[in-house]
């Protein structure tokens, strides 16, 4: 641009020479001022490229409960800002239903893409997320989010069955009741050092069985809460005297061989510690008759706690004093017997 002001020039002088002074001197004016503008100009950048940063990752924990003030987020970072001095992780927390606020913000990892920062908890609900902080202050999307509840109260236990100073009359006592959601359950009886554990389930409510010894038992009920609290109850039951009963009827009692073959009829009524009908006992009669092959037959209680055998005594019994005998099994109530006699006469 230079050299083509300077060739204007002599043109301009020639000009001059014919008279165009005037404008020759505002056509140098013209060149040589786009010339130096064009010279010292400074070159426009072309237009760079957004930074986007990845989000990081945060550990979901095993069990969100706790009973501890604070809390160690796990967090995971793109490799590609490990050790990055420009790079800082924030770190969000949400509280109850509240909005997100900033907490912190911490350096990103120097050697490897994971590392632990300890954070405050606040009673109830909070929701943690993360987010990569870079250069020219761009931040990343949040990371998913990760919950913890800070639960410090005790569970509470209240038992349904059986009432405290209450009687039963059996070998073992049924706990039913309720408690906090998945909380875990033990039982003891100081009376015989028998124990039993268990599980709320996602609705609270729980079932336990424990022996219990002769006389009064002292029951200690222990709930552990996820956040990891614990409740108790203490109940006192008292074991009655009461047992499984079995009582066998027979149709006939004494029958005369001549008369044989002869149909014959057991019966059993079953009774519960309490005294009421036993459903669902399982039953076996046995029925031996002089000259006569031992006779077995199984049956199980109905609702009304009674259970049935029919056969027939054959001619060629022998004369003398049969046996008929029940034997009834009842699971955790027991088992329980009897038997009559049945004679063959001349």
């Amino acid at each position: 641009m230079l050299i083509v002001a300077i060739v204007a020039l002599g043109g301009t002088v020639l000009f001059v020479a014919s008279g165009g002074i005037g404008r020759a001197v505002a056509a140098l004016s013209a060149s040589l001022a786009g010339a130096i503008d064009t010279l010292s100009a400074t070159p426009t950048p072309a237009p760079s490229e957004p930074i986007v940063l990845d989000a990081p990752v945060l550990s979901v924990p095993a069990e969100p409960y706790t009973n501890q003030p604070t809390a160690d987020l796990v967090i995971r970072v793109p490799p590609e800002v490990v050790g990055r001095t420009d790079t800082t992780l924030r770190i969000y927390v949400a509280v109850g239903e509240g909005p997100p606020a900033q907490v912190d913000e911490v350096a990103v990892p120097d050697l490897t893409p994971e590392l632990i920062v300890p954070v405050e908890l606040t009673k109830g609900g909070n929701t943690f997320t993360v987010t990569l902080m870079g250069p020219g202050e761009v931040e990343s999307e949040p990371s998913p989010s990760v919950r913890y509840v800070l639960d410090q109260v005790a569970p509470k236990v209240t038992l349904t069955s059986p009432k405290n100073d209450s009687t039963v009359n059996g070998r073992v006592v049924k706990l039913v009741g309720k408690t906090q959601p998945r909380s875990d359950l033990m039982a003891r009886n100081e009376a015989n050092g028998a124990s039993v554990t268990g599980a709320a389930g996602t609705d609270g409510a729980f079932s336990l069985t424990l022996p219990i010894a002769p006389g009064p038992n002292g029951i200690t009920i222990t709930a552990t809460d996820p956040a990891g609290n614990s409740g108790r109850l203490v109940i006192t039951v008292r074991r009655g005297s009461g047992r499984l009963t079995a009582l066998l009827a027979s149709s006939i009692y004494r029958i005369s061989r001549s008369r044989l073959p002869e149909p014959i009829e057991l019966e059993v009524a079953v009774t519960d510690p309490d005294g009421r009908p036993l459903e669902g006992a399982r039953v076996t009669f046995t029925l031996s008759i002089p000259g006569v092959q031992t006779i077995t037959a199984d049956a199980t209680t109905a609702g009304d706690g009674r259970a049935m055998f029919r056969t027939t005594i054959p001619r060629g019994a022998s004369v003398g004093q049969g046996i008929a005998t029940v034997l009834v099994q009842a699971g955790e109530l027991g088992n329980a017997s009897d038997r009559t006699v049945v004679t063959i006469a001349r």
